[in-house]
């Protein structure tokens, strides 16, 4: 069994720190990184599939340099066996068409060069963008059937069939089970929960980790970086030139006014009237 997890970086947006240049573009280079929280659900299918079935799994995203860090920590959360960069200045300021579009050519070429693909999983959302588009609009491109907001998942190697269980939102949230053929795309939702119930499973689990954290500390060596050229991309149909979105503009998001007063008290002279301030709101407990 082979799987593909999608993975991205995504601004902190704890940091504080989002930078944009004067056109509403983020500076990524300005803006600290960290995987999207979203994809953690697909890592999670990802290595519950290798646990039950063995197999490899790669990690794969699109961005800077600096994504090589978000790879390495996939490797770590994934039990990874080698991680795939696709990056050059080509693609910066793509939208999720043109990001789709990379994506794709990186999983065609990794079909050509290294091997046939089961399955490729991806977050529902990204934290910077909100759309929920990049999974399915990749899927598309390959003309793969798509799975989406998966909460569970089996696997049948010998039949090539994938059932999953998905949740449907509506008026009630609905849990429904769908089969697609193999390969597939295969959408996590955050309600997504790995379950291993065999000893085997969970021996298994501590061995990939343990052999993780070796391949790990060496993460340059499994990993591979290709260019627009490598995965023979026009230019004028990725990054900003090959989006069809247009941001007009960015605003950032002001803080919310506090609506508490703060006393300060001197702890060695003020706790009497802090005492006094509580005492009628205190409540009589009885025995």
């Amino acid at each position: 069994m082979r799987s593909i997890v999608l993975t991205k970086g995504v601004p902190d947006f704890s940091e504080g720190a989002v930078s944009f240049d004067e056109d509403g573009h983020l500076e990524r280079g300005k803006t600290p990184t960290v995987m999207n929280p979203n994809d953690a659900f697909a890592l999670e299918a990802a290595l519950q599939t290798k646990i039950r079935h063995g197999g490899h799994v790669s990690g794969m995203s699109m961005g800077p340099p600096g994504y090589a860090d978000v790879l390495e920590g996939a490797m770590k959360s994934v039990y990874a066996d080698d991680s795939y960069l696709l990056s050059d200045r080509e693609l910066a300021a793509s939208d999720t068409w043109a990001t789709a579009i990379t994506l794709s050519a990186g999983l065609e070429k990794y079909q050509e060069e290294v091997a046939d693909v089961d399955i490729v999983f991806a977050g529902f959302k990204t934290a910077d963008g909100e759309t929920g588009q990049t999974g399915p609009q990749t899927c598309w491109a390959m003309d793969w059937p798509i799975v989406t907001h998966v909460i569970a998942l089996e696997i049948d190697p010998d039949e090539r069939m994938l059932r999953a269980k998905r949740l449907v939102e509506g008026d009630v949230d609905e849990i429904e089970t769908v089969e697609a053929s193999l390969p597939c795309f295969v959408v996590t939702d955050p309600e997504f929960e790995p379950t291993y119930r065999k000893a085997s499973h969970r021996l298994t689990h501590k061995r990939l980790r343990a052999e993780t954290e070796e391949r790990a500390e060496e993460h340059d060596e499994h990993l591979t970086t290709w260019d627009h050229v490598d995965l023979n991309l026009d230019p004028d149909y990725i990054g900003l030139d090959g989006s069809p979105t247009i941001v007009s503009s960015v605003d950032p998001i002001p803080k919310a006014p506090s609506e508490r007063e703060a006393t300060m008290i001197d702890p060695d002279d003020g706790m009497g009237e802090v005492l006094e301030e509580m005492q009628p709101y205190a409540v009589e407990v009885s025995d």
